[in-house]
């Protein structure tokens, strides 16, 4: 017996994600799963965290020289995070 109020699984998480409005914060997530993917391994190698809140992304360097490379291309990773996220979640970018 077929019941008529089936739906795909796919359907019900998209609904489910849209009703708890989670869709930014799994972007975050991903965004920051693909960290290595744009910003290379050994760039990645040497940061310790990170974290969004508030579009502002906070990555900590165990490296000083690093980190004032990585100031310096503040504007071109934030870019490249963006189109990697496929919208606009990193506004800002502040490294510690």
């Amino acid at each position: 017996m077929r019941r008529s109020n089936t739906q795909k699984l796919s359907d019900v998480l998209k609904d489910y994600i849209e009703e708890n409005k989670l869709h930014k914060k799994l972007t975050e997530v991903d965004l920051i799963a693909s960290w290595e993917k744009v910003v290379g391994r050994t760039i990645a190698r040497y940061t310790e965290s990170l974290r969004i809140s508030n579009g502002t992304l906070f990555v900590k360097t165990s490296s000083p020289a690093l980190r004032s490379e990585l100031v310096m291309m503040k504007q071109q990773l934030k870019t490249r995070l963006n189109e990697q996220a496929g919208e606009a979640i990193v506004k800002d970018i502040v490294f510690r």
